[in-house]
C-alpha cells in the first residue's frame, strides 16, 4: 500500500488499484435479503419515484452509482457489472439491496419455454402477408 511519506497509508495500491475488497462492499454478504436469482440479461429499471439516493446514508458509493446508471437507462446485470468494474456476484446483492429499498426493479427476461414456437411465428407472418 502506497502512503504520504508520513507513514499514513492510502486506500489505493499504486500498482494494483483500488484496495477495497468486493465482499468489503456487501459487508460480507453473498445474498441479498429476498434476492431472488438475477439473470445477467435481467433488466434493472430505477423507480420514478425514487428519492435522491445520495440522501441515504445507509447506501454505498456503489449503491449510488447503479440507481444513477439506471436513472439514464435500463441497464443489464451484466452491463451494470461491467460499467462498474465489479464482480456480478457483488452486483446481484448491491441490485437486491436497492429491490429492497424500492430504489430499482428488475425486469427478468421471458424463459424460453415461455416464448411461442417459431412455427407458430412462421404461420402468423404468413397469415399476414396473405392479407
Amino acid at each position: 500500500m502506497s502512503g504520504d511519506g508520513q507513514g499514513t497509508p492510502h486506500w489505493f495500491d499504486d500498482e494494483a488499484g483500488p484496495v477495497v475488497r468486493p465482499y468489503a462492499m456487501t459487508r460480507g454478504r453473498t445474498t441479498s435479503p429476498g434476492q431472488h436469482r438475477l439473470d445477467l440479461i435481467a433488466l434493472v429499471v430505477a423507480e420514478r419515484y425514487a428519492e435522491d439516493p445520495e440522501a441515504d446514508q445507509a447506501l454505498s458509493p456503489e449503491h449510488v452509482d447503479i440507481v444513477e446508471l439506471c436513472r439514464a437507462a435500463p441497464q443489464s446485470v451484466a452491463e451494470l457489472a461491467a460499467g462498474l468494474d465489479l464482480p456480478v456476484g457483488v452486483v446481484r446483492v448491491l441490485i437486491g439491496d436497492l429491490v429492497e429499498e424500492e430504489l430499482v426493479h428488475v425486469s427478468r427476461p421471458v424463459p424460453p419455454a415461455e416464448l411461442p414456437d417459431e412455427s407458430i411465428l412462421r404461420d402468423v407472418i404468413s397469415g399476414l402477408r396473405a392479407l
